[in-house]
């Protein structure tokens, strides 16, 4: 792969993260009609006018990121590098975060090994796609670093398995040349050894392949945190509406649950196939950017890129001071979308 197209790839991938987790954060744990009642159709930013922030989906991708770039060659030192960044981050109250997470990193705090938990939540799938896309022609790399960034929070066989379809799935598309491919032949191609997965993911495929309305699927695969339950929507969500981004994540949005990690799963995907220019560019320009913003994440981008050219480079960070400020700033307004929940109306 030429070194444009990779970076075109990444950059994608992590800024589809972003989109499909800024557009679903508002809108997690709600229900269909509480959605369809408050939002209508969710094609913008709802949470602070036509702002739209990121939540920890994007944030865990871009430090996976930058630990791929640090560490591109050993994945024990990457996965330690990746706990580590866990941390730190976690100290800067963000939200969003899920209760494995917040486990694995008490336990990387008091130095337990494994850091990870017995969990079958989303939380390592939410963020594997740009390791798919880094090692896009390294079969046996995918696997190895795939599998040790999982298990620094979730050793569930479940949830490592999906993550591993998420990343090999991202690195099938951003090896074609053009949108324009069998997305059933990227995913019969693709080996699921856990049963129970390979199993929705099949299910998955076949209510694509009828074409079902996306209640329907969402009623038939579930749309909760639940791994078996994400991976499989999102793959439906995106082998259905692929070839038009916004109404993917509007469509993978609009059932409710888990929203914010569904569309980020999805919104992955799509910037994996389409590049950056394949995502509604008008939307990427409202999202807040800050720390893991789109300028951090093109840096990202741009730093993996050249590390994967074997041009070593340093790794893009972040602001700590800054991330806790807008965190701490924001989050009345994450508790007053939670108390509005309640309302009738």
């Amino acid at each position: 792969m030429e070194r444009d197209h990779l970076e075109d790839r990444l950059a994608g991938t992590l800024l589809g993260t972003a989109l499909g987790d800024a557009l679903g954060l508002p809108a997690e744990g709600m229900s269909a009609r509480a959605i369809a009642r408050r939002f209508g159709r969710v094609e913008r930013f709802r949470l602070i006018g036509q702002t739209g922030f990121v939540s920890d989906d994007t944030e865990q991708a871009a430090l996976l990121a930058q630990s791929l770039a640090r560490f591109p060659n050993d994945p024990d030192r990457c996965a330690a590098d990746f706990r580590r960044s866990l941390v730190g981050w976690l100290a800067r109250l963000p939200w969003g975060v899920g209760r494995a997470t917040v486990q694995a990193c008490g336990r990387a705090a008091l130095g337990l090994r494994p850091s990870g938990v017995r969990s079958a939540g989303n939380g390592a799938a939410m963020r594997a796609a740009v390791a798919g896309v880094f090692f896009h022609d390294h079969a046996e790399d995918r696997r190895r670093f795939g599998r040790a960034l999982a298990e620094v929070t979730h050793r569930d066989e479940r949830a490592v398995a999906g993550a591993l379809f998420v990343a090999e799935l991202a690195a099938w598309l951003a090896r074609q040349p053009s949108p324009a491919i069998s997305l059933e032949e990227a995913c019969a191609g693709i080996t699921v050894t856990e049963p129970y997965l390979q199993g929705v993911l099949c299910e998955a495929r076949e209510l694509s392949r009828r074409a079902v309305d996306t209640a329907e699927a969402a009623a038939a695969l579930g749309t909760t945190g639940f791994v078996l339950h994400t991976v499989p929507f999102a793959l439906f969500c995106f082998l259905r509406y692929h070839h038009d981004p916004l109404r993917a994540l509007t469509e993978t949005i609009s059932p409710g649950g888990d929203t914010d990690s569904n569309a980020a799963i999805v919104g992955a995907w799509l910037g994996a196939l389409h590049g950056e220019a394949g995502l509604p560019s008008e939307l990427l320009r409202c999202i807040h950017d800050g720390p893991f913003g789109p300028t951090h994440l093109r840096a990202l981008a741009v730093c993996l890129a050249e590390v994967r050219m074997g041009n070593a480079r340093p790794a893009p960070g972040y602001s700590p001071i800054a991330a806790l400020v807008r965190n701490l700033s924001l989050w009345p307004v994450i508790l007053l979308h939670g108390l509005r929940r309640l309302a009738p109306w």
